[in-house]
Order: C-alpha cells, then structure tokens, then sequence
C-alpha cells in the first residue's frame, strides 16, 4: 500500500470537507481489526474511499472489502484513490444505493462499517446483523451526530436522522443478544458485537 499516496487522498478529502473518518475514531477501529484479522469487510458509504484503504492493512492475505456508494462521482474518485494506492485488488465498490442492494447480499462479514445516509442506520443494522459472523463487530460512525442524538435537539432538518440514530442505539443497547459500547469519540461511534 502506497501511504503517500493515503496521506495525499487524506489531504484532498479535509480539503474539499468530504467526510472521512477521523483519527481518533479509526484509532479505535484499528485495535479491533489487528485482533479479528477479518477476512471480509462491508463498508456501507465508500466516500473517496479512505476508510476502506486504511483498513485494508488489517485484512487476511485473501481478505476483501466490499463497499457501497450511490454518487456516480464519488464512486469514480474512490476507484482512481484505490487504484494510485495499489489496492484495487482487494476493494470492490458497488456503485448502488445500499438501501436497494444490501438485501441482495448473501454473503458473510467478520466486519459491517456504517457510515452513510443517518435517516438509515436501522435498516443498515437489520442487514448488517443478517449478513454478521458469529465473531463479527459491526461499527456505526456519526452515531452522535454533532451531539444532537444526546441532547434534546428537535429541530425540524435533522429530525429523522436524529430520531433513526437514537432508535439505532436503543436497539442495539437493549437487544439481550447483543453487545454494544458507545463512544464519545470522533463524532460518536457504536461498536456492536453479538453476544
């Protein structure tokens, strides 16, 4: 892996404020994924592709990335990102809207990275938890949203996204088959494994 090339995607992205992930939130992923050593992630939300790459390093020798992005451009920028860091052997973009084709999926995934349209977090996690081995974690980014979901912020724009990402957390919290932390780090993020 090319990391010049990382730090240069890395740059660009907090350049133009694309989202990325941040530091001290991959810092927390990463311990995860040298533990689990997965062999199949599923990212839904690929952006410019920074998360993904970054956590290719932790991947078995076979192991694979499948990400999900329904921007036509962010889609071509993440597949030129992938290609300058040599990595385009081990990450596959579905260019598709994750609510379409994550029913579609049949396969199983040590990690499911949720980092997408907020509105959706519980119809990510129905699938997520579907398509979850055993010993997998599941990781929802944003899941405080810039402190709203904590506080009693009702203001109409954010409503839904606020409401589906506290229902996101009570189901995960309250789920007796399920194990969940939330972190205030980063913009919040809920680590999720079955029990």
């Amino acid at each position: 892996m090319n990391k010049q090339e990382l730090g240069k995607v890395k740059k660009k992205a907090l350049e133009e404020h694309i989202p990325i992930i941040m530091d001290d939130t991959f810092q927390v992923i990463s311990k995860y994924l040298k533990e689990l050593k997965p062999k199949n992630i599923l990212e839904i939300g690929t952006a410019v592709g920074y998360s993904a790459m970054c956590f290719c390093k932790y991947l078995q020798d076979d192991g694979i990335i499948d990400t999900i992005e329904r921007d036509e451009q962010k889609v071509k920028e993440a597949k030129e990102n992938i290609k300058k860091v040599g990595l385009e052997n081990k990450i596959n973009i579905y260019k598709a809207d994750a609510v379409e084709i994550l029913p579609t999926l049949n396969k199983k995934y040590d990690v499911v990275f949720i980092d997408a349209a907020k509105g959706k977090y519980t119809f990510f996690l129905e699938q997520a938890l579907r398509m979850l081995s055993d010993k997998g974690i599941i990781f929802a980014d944003n899941i405080l949203y810039k402190g709203y979901v904590l506080s009693d912020y009702n203001k109409h724009k954010q409503r839904t996204a606020v409401r589906n990402l506290r229902q996101y957390i009570k189901q995960t919290t309250e789920d007796p088959n399920l194990n969940t932390q939330i972190l205030e780090i980063g913009d919040g993020l809920a680590i999720t494994m079955k029990k």
